[in-house]
C-alpha cells in the first residue's frame, strides 16, 4: 500500500446516502422506559433499594438517569468523581413497555434497530432472548416478525459492567498491552486496564481533559421498522466524473426483496439546491429474493459543486429514489472531489495536502473531542453553537478525534452547511488494541462499515483515519520496546495484529464503502512508513511545547511539519464557568475542587500552567488573575504556532490546534469552554486564521520574520507598514511599501533583527506594529514585543472605558492612554456578548464594540469589568478591586 500512498490518494467523489430518512414504516420506538440496578448485583450492599424500578430517559445513560432520580448529585459539580465510580462496576437493567399499532402489526416483516447500546447488552423481547451486543459504536438489528403483540410488549436490556466483564481476561494475560489512563479511584487495577479491549468510547475511562465516568445505557434511539414486499436498505451516489460542466454519477441502490422474484420500476429524481428537478432516471429491475443491488447512471449539466468555507458556496442536492412508486428514500448530498496529495520532495520529504475540487486547501482549524461525558445530552443546538463558532473563527477543518464516538448525523449536517471539512478518526484513542484477536477485528470491521455507510453522503468528510497516536505510542513512547523486552514473540503478535487491523482491515472497508474518501492509518503517521511522527512526511503531533520537555512557545518556530494535526497549550475557562462547579471559597489554585477539574498530570496540571505563566508573565496575584493569565498565555502561544504554520505554506498545509471544545467545565486546551464561552484563544483564532493575516514572528535570537498571508483565490494589492514606538506612543521608526499578495500563498517581506527595529531604544519600553492596509483601513496587524511581558513597561489602568447608547445599540468605547495588551472585557453576572475581545491597543487608539445583552445600560455599566496585562502584572489597587469599573462612564 505504500506505493499507492506515494502516488497520493486521487479520487473523484460525490458522496453517498444512507437511505433511512423516508423509509415507510420506520419510526422511533415509543415506549415507557424504566431502569434499576440489576437484582443480586454486589453494589446493592452499599446502595440498597436501587433494585427498584425508576423512570429512565432514552436516549440517555445510567448516570443521567440516576441524577434525574435524585440518587446522585451533579457529576460535574465539586469533586464528585471519586464517589461515583461504583456506577461503572455495576450491572444495570432497562425495561421498555410499548404497544404496537394495527398498521405495523399488519405488515409482513418487522425489525428492532438499536442505534446505540453502551456496551455489553443482553436483550430480550416478551421474555425471549433477542440479541447480545458488545459494541457501543455499532447499529444492532433484530428481526421481530411474529413476535410483537398489540399491547403490553416488554423489551428488557441488561447492561453488564465492562470492567467486571473484561477484567478476568485482562488479568489472565501474562503480559499486558498498553492502555491509556489508569484509574486513580481503585475501581480498576492500574496494571490491568480494560478500556482498550472494549468497543466503547475510550474517554469514558478518563482523559487528561475530562472525568472518568464508565457509564452504560441506551445512548441513541431505538427504532421499530416494518415493511411488506421490499424495502430500500441503502442508497449511495458515486461520482464518475465531475467538473464545472458535467457531473457523471451512478446511483447505487440496495433493495431487500421479501417475496418471489419479479420486476419492479426503479425511479430516481435529483433536485438542485433551489428545489428544481435537474435529472430523472427510470428503469425496470429484476429483483430476486434477498438483497439486490441496482445501479442507475445519470448526468447533471453545469453542476453546482460543494466547497469548503472561503472557497465557494456549500450547495447541496437532494436525491430521491422509489421502487414501484413507494419504498422511498432520500438524502441531501454535495458534489465535490477530494484528494490527499502526497507529492515527493527532492530532499526526501513528502507533502500532505487536501485538494478539494482540484484546489489545494490550507487546513485551518482544531481538534474536536466529545461535547459531553454523556453524549445523549448533546443537542443539535449545542453542536451548532460550537461549529458556528469554529466557522466564525475562520476555521475550515475539524478533526473528529478517535477517543470518543462517531458523532450523530446533526454534526455532519451542520458541517456540510457551514463548509467545514471533517477529518474523521475511527474510534481508537490510544494505547494498543488487541488486533491479534480475529473476533475483535471482525467487530471493528462491522462497526466501520456501519458508520461509513451512515455518514458517507456528507461532503464535509474528507478523510477516514485509523486511530489516534497508537503507532507513535508503539514506536516512540516505549510501548513496543517494553513489550519486546518482556515477551518478544507476543510483541510480534501484537504488532502484526495492529498491521492487520489498521493496515489492511480498515483500509479495505474504506475502499469498499467510502466511495473514494482517502484512508490514513494513524495520526500522527506516514501511513505505516518507518517513522511515525515525522516533520518531513505525513502529519505531525507536536507536544514538546506544554508536554515532554515543556519548551517555551517560541519553540514552535523551529518545528515546520507538512501538516500539524495536534499542538496545544492549556487554559482555564472564564470565572463564570468555574462558578458552575466551585464556590468562590473553593477557587484556589491548589484547592481540591480546582484540582479535581484539572486532569493533566493527575490533577497537578496547574503546576505546568504556572510554569508557562511565570516564564513570560510573572506570578498571578489572585485566582482570577491566574485564569486571565492562563488564557493570555494560551492565546499568544497558539497564535505564534498557527501563524508560523500558515507562513510556511506550501511546505506546511495544515494547522489544527488541540482543541476546540470541552467535555465538561474545567481546565483544558480548548478555545471554547463547556458552556460555549469563547476563551481569549478563540478571539485570537478569528484573527490568526483570517484569510488575510500578518505573520511577524520573533524568535529567541531576536530575529523577526515578516510575511503576509492571503488565502483568498484572488490577488490582493495593499500596503504593508512597520512602525516602532514606545509604550507612550512616540514613534521612532517607520517603513512602508505597496505590495500585491499572490492568491492562496505567502509573501515574504523581510527579516529584521532587534537592532534594526529598536535603533538603540529601550526594549522594555518599545513595541513594533506590523500592519497590512488598504487606504486607511487596517486589514491585519501583529504586534512584536522585545522582552517578556513581565519585563515590559506596562502599568495598571492605562485605559478608559465608556458605555453609551448609540441608536439601537449599546456601544463600549475602550481607549488606550498608553500601550494596552490583552484587554479582556466582561460583564460580571450578566449575559452579554461583544464583537471582539482579548485584543491589544496601541497608545492613543480607541476601539468601539457593540454590546449585545438584554440588560439595560445602568446594569451593564455596573457589571463592566476590564482587565489588561498591565492590570494583572502591576496592580495599582488590591487584587479584588483591580478590575473595578471606577474608570467608566
Amino acid at each position: 500500500m505504500q506505493a499507492v500512498a506515494r502516488q497520493g490518494w486521487r479520487c473523484a467523489l460525490l458522496l453517498v446516502l444512507f437511505a433511512v430518512a423516508d423509509l415507510a414504516g420506520a419510526a422511533p420506538l415509543h415506549a415507557q422506559w424504566r431502569f434499576r440496578l440489576l437484582p443480586g448485583d454486589p453494589q446493592l450492599q452499599a446502595h440498597p433499594g436501587l433494585d427498584a424500578w425508576r423512570p429512565a430517559q432514552v436516549p440517555g445513560s445510567v448516570h443521567t438517569d440516576l441524577l434525574a432520580a435524585g440518587v446522585i448529585g451533579d457529576p460535574y459539580v465539586g469533586a464528585a468523581e471519586a464517589g461515583l465510580q461504583w456506577i461503572g462496576l455495576a450491572d444495570w437493567e432497562y425495561r421498555a413497555r410499548f404497544d404496537v399499532d394495527a398498521a405495523t402489526l399488519a405488515r409482513a416483516h418487522a425489525e428492532l434497530r438499536f442505534d446505540g447500546l453502551d456496551t455489553f447488552a443482553e436483550i430480550s423481547l416478551n421474555g425471549q432472548p433477542l440479541l447480545d451486543a458488545d459494541n457501543a459504536h455499532r447499529t444492532w438489528r433484530a428481526r421481530v416478525d411474529g413476535r410483537l403483540r398489540a399491547q403490553g410488549n416488554e423489551l428488557r436490556i441488561v447492561f453488564r459492567s465492562p470492567i467486571r466483564t473484561l477484567l478476568p481476561r485482562v488479568q489472565a494475560m501474562p503480559h499486558k498491552i498498553a492502555g491509556n489512563y489508569p484509574s486513580p479511584y481503585g475501581d480498576e487495577p492500574a496494571d490491568a486496564m480494560v478500556g482498550h479491549f472494549v468497543r466503547k468510547p475510550a474517554y469514558h475511562f478518563g482523559w487528561d481533559w475530562g472525568p472518568r465516568y464508565v457509564t452504560a445505557g441506551v445512548w441513541r434511539e431505538v427504532h421499530l421498522d416494518s415493511w411488506d414486499a421490499r424495502r430500500i436498505t441503502d442508497l449511495a451516489v458515486r461520482t464518475d466524473a465531475l467538473d464545472d460542466r458535467r457531473a457523471a454519477l451512478t446511483v447505487l441502490l440496495d433493495v431487500e426483496q421479501n417475496t418471489a422474484a419479479g420486476n419492479a420500476r426503479v425511479s430516481v429524481d435529483v433536485l438542485d439546491p433551489d428545489g428544481r428537478r435537474v435529472a430523472r432516471v427510470e428503469r425496470n429491475a429484476a429483483l430476486q429474493p434477498g438483497r439486490n443491488s441496482v445501479q442507475l447512471p445519470l448526468d447533471i449539466a453545469q453542476p453546482r459543486r460543494w466547497w469548503p468555507v472561503g472557497y465557494g458556496a456549500q450547495d447541496r442536492y437532494t436525491v430521491r429514489a422509489t421502487v414501484d412508486g413507494a419504498d422511498a428514500a432520500s438524502q441531501r448530498i454535495g458534489l465535490r472531489t477530494v484528494e490527499l496529495r502526497r507529492d515527493e520532495d527532492a530532499d526526501g520529504g513528502q507533502g500532505f495536502a487536501f485538494v478539494i475540487n482540484g484546489v489545494p486547501v490550507f487546513a485551518k482549524g482544531a481538534n474536536v473531542i466529545p461535547f459531553d461525558a454523556f453524549p445523549a445530552r448533546v443537542t443539535r443546538e449545542r453542536l451548532r453553537r460550537d461549529l458556528q463558532a469554529a466557522r466564525d473563527a475562520h476555521m475550515n477543518m475539524l478533526r473528529n478525534w478517535g477517543g470518543g464516538y462517531y458523532e450523530r448525523d446533526d454534526f455532519y449536517d451542520i458541517a456540510d452547511e457551514l463548509g467545514l471539512l471533517v477529518w474523521q478518526d475511527f474510534m481508537f484513542g490510544g494505547g494498543m488494541q488487541p488486533g491479534f484477536d480475529p473476533a475483535f477485528r471482525a467487530n471493528v470491521v462491522a462497526e466501520a462499515r456501519d458508520n461509513i455507510r451512515r455518514l458517507r453522503h456528507h461532503p464535509s468528510i474528507v478523510l477516514w483515519c485509523g486511530n489516534n497516536e497508537e503507532e507513535t505510542a508503539w514506536k516512540d513512547w516505549g510501548h513496543g520496546k517494553d513489550l519486546k523486552d518482556a515477551d518478544p514473540a507476543f510483541a510480534a503478535t501484537v504488532w502484526q495484529g495492529y498491521l492487520e487491523l489498521f493496515g489492511k482491515d480498515l483500509r479495505r472497508v474504506v475502499v469498499e464503502e467510502s466511495l473514494g474518501v482517502p484512508y490514513w492509518s494513524s495520526s500522527p503517521s506516514n501511513d505505516l512508513d518507518a517513522k511515525a511522527n515525522d516533520s518531513k512526511r505525513g502529519d505531525k503531533h507536536y507536544w514538546d511545547v506544554w508536554g515532554g520537555p515543556a519548551l517555551p512557545p517560541t519553540a514552535y518556530l523551529g518545528e515546520t511539519p507538512r501538516f500539524m494535526s495536534e499542538y496545544g497549550l492549556q487554559a482555564w475557562p472564564q470565572r463564570a464557568t468555574v462558578d458552575a462547579f466551585a464556590t468562590r471559597d473553593e477557587q484556589r489554585i491548589d484547592g481540591p475542587v480546582i484540582r479535581a477539574h484539572q486532569k493533566f498530570m493527575a490533577g497537578k496540571g496547574n503546576d505546568r500552567l504556572l510554569l508557562y505563566i511565570d516564564r513570560d508573565y510573572g506570578t498571578p496575584h489572585s485566582f482570577p488573575d491566574f485564569i486571565y493569565l492562563s488564557q493570555v498565555m494560551q492565546a499568544e502561544g497558539i497564535e505564534l504556532a498557527a501563524l508560523h504554520h500558515r507562513a510556511s505554506r506550501p511546505h506546511t498545509m495544515g494547522s489544527l490546534y488541540w482543541q476546540l471544545n470541552d467535555v465538561w467545565p474545567g481546565a483544558s486546551w480548548s478555545s471554547l469552554d463547556y458552556f460555549g464561552h469563547w476563551k481569549a484563544l478563540h478571539f485570537h483564532a478569528r484573527r490568526f486564521f483570517a484569510d488575510v493575516a500578518v505573520a511577524a514572528l520573533r524568535d529567541d535570537d531576536g530575529t523577526t520574520r515578516f510575511s503576509l498571508i492571503n488565502d483568498g483565490r484572488q490577488p490582493l494589492t495593499a500596503r504593508w507598514r512597520v512602525r516602532v514606538m514606545d509604550v507612550d506612543g512616540r514613534e521612532f521608526a517607520r517603513q512602508q511599501e505597496t505590495v500585491t499578495l499572490a492568491p492562496m500563498g505567502v509573501t515574504d517581506v523581510a527579516r529584521f533583527v532587534d537592532a534594526d527595529l529598536l535603533k538603540g531604544h529601550d526594549p522594555t519600553r518599545s513595541v513594533a506594529a506590523f500592519e497590512l492596509l488598504q487606504g486607511d483601513a487596517v486589514l491585519a496587524r501583529r504586534l512584536v514585543h522585545f522582552v517578556p511581558a513581565k519585563q515590559q513597561a506596562l502599568a495598571a489602568q492605562q485605559w478608559q472605558a465608556e458605555l453609551r447608547a448609540e441608536g439601537d445599540h449599546i456601544v463600549l468605547r475602550l481607549h488606550a492612554d498608553h500601550l494596552v495588551r490583552a484587554a479582556w472585557i466582561a460583564f460580571e453576572g450578566i449575559d452579554a456578548s461583544l464583537d471582539d475581545n482579548a485584543f491589544d491597543l496601541l497608545p492613543g487608539e480607541t476601539r468601539a464594540l457593540i454590546v449585545r445583552s438584554t440588560a439595560d445600560l445602568p446594569a451593564l455599566r455596573a457589571a463592566l469589568r476590564v482587565q489588561t496585562l498591565g492590570d494583572a502584572l502591576h496592580p495599582a489597587l488590591p487584587p479584588q478591586d483591580a478590575a473595578s469599573p471606577t474608570r467608566t462612564r
